[in-house]
């Protein structure tokens, strides 16, 4: 039996700031998406991968 586990993504706004959303949050055609990343297995591992994206400069610092 496969349990039903919730994934997470970063998504990227047109400001520039990344957002950390559960897997059911994310709207397939929304405009305010610029970029996402994902899925992540654990909210965890999304804040951690979005501390990388803003030190790489993809992402702005809230």
């Amino acid at each position: 039996m496969i349990e039903n586990t919730q994934t997470w993504y970063i998504v990227k706004r047109p400001n520039g700031n990344c957002e950390i959303l559960p897997s059911d949050q994310i709207e397939d055609d929304n405009p305010e998406i610029i970029e996402q990343w994902g899925p992540l297995a654990s909210q965890e591992e999304a804040i951690a991968r979005r501390v990388g994206l803003i030190r790489a400069g993809k992402c702005q610092p809230q």
